[in-house]
C-alpha cells in the first residue's frame, strides 16, 4: 500500500477514543478531503475536531455514498442510511419492469431528503420520469443538486401538496423514506442523527407513525392502476404501516432485507 493511502496513527486514534467504529477508514477520507488545499493541516484538524464532537462524517465530507452512487449532502440534512438501499432496490425493480414495457416509469420520491432513492432509481432505469419533494429547505437544496442534473423535479413542500397535481392518478412508484422515530426515542439516537440531522426527518410522533398515516390515507389517490407505494418502517411498526396501507385501499405487503435490517410496506394500487 502506498504511504499516502496509510492513515496517520494518530489520527485514527482521536477517531477510535470517540468511538469512531472505522476510525481508520474515517482518517483516510477526512485527509483526502483536504488534499491539495494550502491550509490542509487546519482544515484537517478542524474536521477532526467536528468529528470528534459527534458530527456525522458525511457531512462533514460533503457526501454520502448510497447504492454505489456519490449523494450530495447539505449542513444539517439527512445522511441516506445504507438499510435504506433495500427501499431503493424495490423501486428501481418495479420502476424497471414499467420501462420493459415500452414506457416511460412515472417515479416519486417523498420525503427525498438528499434524494439518494431517486438518484439510485435514474442511474438503474432509462427514461425515469422522475419528482422528488422535501418539507426541508437544505434537504431541498442537496436534492436538487443530485437529481436536477439528471432531469429530476424537484420540489419543496408538505408531503403531497408539493407534488404538481398532474401526478394524479399517474405515479408508478411512490417512494417514501418517511420519518417513524417515535419521539420519545429520538434523546436514545445516536448524537449523529439527534444531534445535527433535522427533527422533521427523524420524528414520527407519538408512535412514529404519523406521517406514514398521512401518505397512507391518500396515497392511492396519485397512484396508476398497478402503481406501488413503497414505505420504509422497522419490524415492530410493519404490521401497523400496513394496516395503514390496507385501509388507504391498497393490498399491502411486507419486504425484509436481513443483511441490511430493512423492512419494507410495499402497497399495490
Amino acid at each position: 500500500m502506498p504511504p499516502q493511502t496509510l492513515p496517520d496513527p494518530a489520527l485514527v486514534a482521536r477517531l477510535r477514543a470517540a468511538g469512531c467504529v472505522f476510525a481508520e477508514d474515517e482518517a483516510l477520507l477526512l485527509a483526502q478531503a483536504v488534499e491539495g488545499r494550502a491550509d490542509a493541516a487546519d482544515e484537517l484538524e478542524r474536521l477532526v475536531a467536528r468529528r470528534v464532537d459527534g458530527e456525522p462524517l458525511e457531512q462533514l465530507l460533503g457526501w454520502a455514498e448510497f447504492g454505489g452512487l456519490r449523494i450530495l449532502l447539505e449542513p444539517g440534512v439527512f445522511v441516506p442510511r445504507r438499510r435504506t438501499e433495500a427501499l431503493a432496490a424495490e423501486a428501481v425493480r418495479l420502476a424497471g419492469a414499467i420501462a420493459d414495457e415500452g414506457r416511460a416509469p412515472v417515479v416519486v420520491d417523498l420525503c427525498c431528503g438528499a434524494g439518494a432513492i431517486g438518484a439510485a432509481v435514474v442511474d438503474a432505469v432509462d427514461g425515469v420520469e422522475l419528482t422528488a419533494a422535501d418539507v426541508d429547505p437544505a434537504a431541498v437544496l442537496a436534492a436538487r443538486r443530485n437529481l436536477e442534473p439528471l432531469g429530476a423535479h424537484v420540489v419543496a413542500g408538505d408531503l403531497f401538496d408539493a407534488l404538481p397535481r398532474d401526478l394524479i392518478g399517474r405515479v408508478d412508484v411512490l417512494a417514501v423514506n418517511a420519518p417513524y422515530v417515535p419521539t420519545a426515542e429520538i434523546a436514545m439516537m445516536p448524537p449523529e442523527a439527534r444531534d445535527h440531522e433535522a427533527r422533521a426527518a427523524l420524528d414520527g410522533g407519538t408512535d412514529g407513525l404519523d406521517v406514514h398515516r398521512r401518505v397512507a390515507a391518500s396515497a392511492a389517490d396519485w397512484l396508476a392502476p398497478g402503481g406501488h407505494l413503497l414505505i420504509e418502517t422497522s419490524r415492530r411498526q410493519a404490521p401497523t404501516t400496513t394496516a395503514l396501507v390496507t385501509a388507504g385501499g391498497l393490498e399491502a405487503r411486507v419486504v425484509r432485507d436481513d443483511e441490511l435490517a430493512a423492512t419494507i410496506v410495499v402497497g399495490r394500487r
